[in-house]
């Protein structure tokens, strides 16, 4: 995990001195005027390396720099967390993502189709929260 921070801090020097060229570059190509859009661009890609660099680093902290991935001597469970339960059978996110796609569709084409998909989005989302609360699968 320490690797990885050491490239998001690169990631982030390589950022920052790019923002600063490319502000230097664009004020002379502009005679005078900042290109700010790729600027900023930049800088914030620069801001994201940070944060990441940092926040794996402080994690790794954490686990003493080494993570059970990295260990020659670990077990396959050491690095299993709980991540939750997923029904492999349902189809309600599949009518979920059908239902956002309706709406993004309203916003893209007329605002009307928009009407149509938020209900279909709100059933296909209390369908998927409570579908093991009725009907076969009930608990």
């Amino acid at each position: 995990m320490r690797s990885n921070s050491i490239i998001f801090w690169i990631l982030a020097i390589f950022f920052a001195i790019m923002a600063a060229t490319y502000s230097v570059w664009s004020l002379i190509y502009y005679h005078g005027h900042i290109e700010f859009v790729g600027t900023v661009a930049l800088t914030l890609s620069a801001i994201l390396g940070v944060f990441l660099a940092f926040f794996l680093g402080r994690t790794a902290k954490g686990y003493g720099n080494l993570l059970p991935e990295d260990r020659l001597d670990a077990n396959i469970d050491d690095a299993d967390p709980e991540i939750g339960h997923f029904s492999p059978w349902s189809w309600w996110p599949f009518v979920l993502g059908a239902a956002i796609a309706v709406i993004a569709l309203g916003l893209a084409v007329g605002f009307w189709v928009s009407f149509i998909g938020v209900p279909i989005l709100l059933v296909a989302l209390a369908g998927w929260v409570f579908e093991y609360y009725r009907g076969h699968f009930a608990r």
